[in-house]
């Protein structure tokens, strides 16, 4: 952890990313902190569009923080604190994601048990058909192109304000909204197709 240092002052509301910085590689463990608290919760979210669950999310999260902290000094400002905090996450999001694909031994093929609770008031084609839905559309969405499915995930699944969007992936409202419709409309082929 970054050592504190008692001659930095608190923080001020109005200071600028320039002072943060400085305090940063000044090693102000009240700077670092409040860093983590304002940034925290949106790499969380941007790993777990890449990643495959919320704990290796959390693992890629912690490499970027340290990564954050071995690399200080070579922040130039030509991007905000905050693009740049997020360059590291995807680069350690997709590091993780492909030593993962590597490990993965290919899963054996089978048929999984309905409980019996599930066939009250369904028919099997019904169960049938929801299933290849749900799993044509998680299917689509792992195949979608980096760019348009962390939009996809970030605003359908998370919820995350489109403003907010834009600003974690440093992109226009436009193209935003552009990327969002390209990857609804691949998942929902995908699906349609899926179910003939």
């Amino acid at each position: 952890m970054i050592p504190s240092s008692s001659t930095i002052k608190p923080p001020c509301l109005a200071e600028t990313e320039a002072v943060v910085v400085l305090r940063l590689r000044q090693g102000d463990e009240e700077a670092f902190q409040e860093v983590v608290n304002q940034h925290h919760g949106v790499l969380i979210r941007i790993a777990m569009t890449y990643v495959a669950d919320r704990e290796m999310a959390k693992d890629v999260v912690q490499d970027t923080w340290i990564a954050v902290i071995e690399s200080l000094n070579c922040f130039e400002g030509r991007s905000s604190l905050r693009t740049w905090i997020c360059g590291i996450l995807i680069h350690k999001a997709l590091d993780r994601r492909a030593r993962e694909k590597r490990r993965r031994t290919p899963a054996a093929a089978g048929y999984q048990t309905l409980s019996s609770r599930s066939w009250d008031d369904r028919t099997p084609e019904n169960l049938l058909a929801s299933r290849q839905a749900v799993h044509a559309m998680q299917h689509a969405i792992e195949c979608l192109p980096v760019s348009l499915k962390s939009v996809l995930i970030l605003r359908d699944r998370d919820g995350v304000d489109a403003t907010q969007v834009c600003r974690m992936l440093n992109i226009k409202t436009t193209n935003m909204y552009v990327r969002l419709h390209r990857a609804r409309e691949r998942v929902k082929v995908a699906v349609q197709a899926a179910l003939g």
